[in-house]
């Protein structure tokens, strides 16, 4: 058994970070200090002057861990990979698993493409962003390539015989690939399409409005209506931009909000001196922190390596880590981030018009808040009339059986009763590529976090049942062995498929001891979700409306996941299976032969000398490549 006092007396005095456990094990709080031996005793000394939920956490505490580190930065760093880990109960939480789409611009390629993306590469490329309207992004990107006709295939060399795409061909494309335009003419038009996202929309409207005079005089009044409808997509575009601040600048603004429902953040996003975007967050604390922690909490959690962070954040007041939170920044941007209270000038008046914008919005989150809470609340009643007892029951089993669980109380019991649902799905071509996923819903929300994929290893061909048991035993089994990212276990698992499928799990269940409420998610003649099979009988969900939009969300979502997971897999094998087929042909000259050419195709079309100027290659593997791509020809 864990000694309390013993453990206190062994905890160091060095920096690092600490994390409290309940009687199951479960972490729930994750905490940073200068001084582990200083911090974590505080918890257990005298309670006379501590908060009334602090003093709820510490009576939950069973045990407690640590972990020393050489600096006060690498203990920050740790502590926000854990609390993104753990999501301990008792830490401030950021709910809303958001990300938000960039322009991407490849400028480290010859004839660079346009595009969408979430993630932000040391690449080269030049990001725009981020967009909290994914339609915008779209109609941008579809505008840009419209006007400038610019490349669109990922491709990036062009031996003499490439044939041209249907672009070339319905005049959507200059043609880079038949050689029909220079590098330096594209690049005028790459200069252009920067200006653009940069916010100078001028010389794109003068450069349309001249295409459509030309086409009126020919008399071509449908292009030059073309023309006139791009004019006023550019206009609106432009106008979703608010110009801020003289000096043009990336900066995002955090501001922090309490309603009536929840604790809110807010963030807008300043690029190139405009106001680009406005964004809410929910933020979850048991412990009522103030407004300086909450934001704390929130800067550590958003921001991540993959994200284009700017230069600046401006906050409306300064919290107690704002120093070292302005260097663990700057490491993951890789240069200065300052983070500052904004005291005069525009940026003092733009952070003045965002807290008006906030003061405005609070009905608006609130009543968000509170749809959401009473939507959750109604689907986990009807959950409970449907599942309740039955759960209950499997968790008394499950503790009978000698492993640690909760018992769940129904709604009558516990208002604040939340549902933690697990789904299964498999997705294959024909049983190849065969692959499942596991994603998690907990309180009417997906808990991306929490997802999980597994590539299918003991299956041959298109058995879904098989497939699904050998995902349940390894997901499982991993909770058996106490592995933390699989010790959660759900309320419910909730299966895509019918009565097959779940009578498959429950015998896997069965054969390890666990005992688990399992249902099956089946649709109708349309694809649409039509009822859940429990115990062996199908339930019509037109009968529960919450509930029945709740798991039409989980599974779209889970078969969302295992289809993308299976593309994914899929595009790679088909590109790697072909050029692992050839002698000579190893993973770095197989990197090169498709850096250099783009597709696979390309490299089926190029000659033996072309093939030899790869680098990396010799005359010898390029006859082998040639050889391989000629057979039966």
């Amino acid at each position: 058994m864990f000694d309390i006092k013993e453990n206190l007396k062994k905890l160091p005095d060095k920096p690092g970070v600490y994390l409290h456990r309940d009687k199951l094990g479960h972490v729930i709080y994750v905490g940073k200090a200068v001084s582990l031996k200083n911090r974590v005793r505080q918890y257990f000394q005298s309670q006379t002057n501590m908060a009334p939920k602090v003093r709820a956490m510490v009576e939950h505490i069973e045990e407690f861990e640590y972990i020393t580190t050489d600096s006060e930065m690498e203990a920050l760093i740790l502590e926000c990979n854990l609390i993104k880990k753990y999501m301990p109960k008792y830490n401030v939480l950021l709910r809303d698993d958001k990300t938000y789409p960039y322009i991407k611009v490849t400028t480290g390629e010859d004839f660079p493409r346009v595009l969408k993306t979430r993630r932000v590469v040391g690449d080269g490329s030049r990001y725009f962003g981020p967009y909290s309207d994914v339609g915008a992004v779209n109609e941008i990107i579809d505008l840009l390539n419209s006007v400038y006709l610019l490349k669109r295939c990922s491709a990036r060399s062009f031996p003499k015989d490439f044939r041209p795409c249907l672009n070339y061909h319905i005049e959507q494309c200059r043609g880079v690939c038949a050689g029909k335009v220079s590098k330096e003419e594209y690049a005028l038009q790459i200069e252009k399409v920067l200006s653009f996202l940069k916010g100078q929309n001028q010389e794109m409207i003068e450069t349309l409005t001249e295409h459509m005079q030309q086409e009126s005089e020919a008399l071509n009044f449908e292009r030059a209506a073309e023309y006139r409808d791009k004019i006023e997509a550019v206009k609106a575009i432009s106008e979703k931009q608010k110009v801020v601040l003289s000096s043009a600048g990336d900066m995002d603004l955090i501001l922090s909000a309490k309603g009536q429902e929840g604790v809110y953040i807010v963030m807008f996003f300043v690029r190139g001196g405009k106001l680009c975007g406005r964004e809410s967050y929910t933020m979850e604390s048991e412990l009522g922190e103030d407004r300086k922690t909450v934001v704390s909490s929130f800067i550590k959690q958003h921001y991540r390596e993959d994200m284009l962070i700017p230069k600046e954040i401006a906050l409306e007041e300064e919290t107690e880590d704002m120093d070292l939170l302005s260097r663990w920044l700057s490491g993951l941007r890789g240069a200065q981030v300052r983070l500052f209270i904004p005291q005069k000038g525009d940026k003092h008046a733009l952070m003045e018009m965002a807290r008006r914008d906030v003061i405005e919005m609070m009905k608006v989150l609130d009543q968000r808040a509170a749809s959401g809470r009473e939507r959750s609340a109604k689907a986990a009643r009807e959950l409970d009339e449907i599942f309740g007892a039955a759960a209950a029951e499997e968790a008394k089993r499950l503790l009978a059986s000698g492993a640690e669980a909760e018992i769940p109380q129904t709604a009558t019991e516990r208002e604040d009763r939340t549902w933690r649902i697990e789904s299964y799905d498999i997705s294959n071509t024909s049983g190849v590529d065969s692959v499942g996923v596991m994603v998690v819903f907990e309180n009417g929300k997906p808990d991306r976090r929490s997802y999980r994929k597994f590539r299918i290893r003991t299956v041959d061909g298109p058995d879904d049942y098989a497939s699904m048991q050998e995902v349940i035993y390894r997901r499982f089994r991993r909770a058996q062995k106490g592995d933390p990212g699989f010790e959660r276990r759900p309320d419910l698992l909730f299966i895509d498929g019918g009565l097959g499928h779940v009578n498959a799990v429950k015998e896997v269940l069965s054969a390890m001891g666990e005992h688990i409420v399992t249902a099956g998610m089946v649709k109708d003649d349309r694809h649409r979700t039509r009822g859940l099979i429990v115990d062996g009988s199908e339930i019509d969900l037109k009968e529960y409306p919450v509930l029945f939009r709740y798991v039409t969300s989980i599974q779209d979502e889970v078969h969302r996941f295992a289809v993308d997971y299976h593309r994914g897999i899929r595009s790679r094998n088909m590109s790697r299976s072909v050029l692992d087929g050839i002698p000579g042909i190893g993973e770095q000259r197989k990197k090169a032969l498709l850096a250099a050419f783009g597709s696979i195709e390309a490299i089926k079309q190029a000659d033996v000398e072309q093939l030899a100027a790869v680098d990396g290659m010799n005359r010898k593997a390029a006859e082998e490549v040639n050889r391989y791509f000629r057979r039966g020809k």
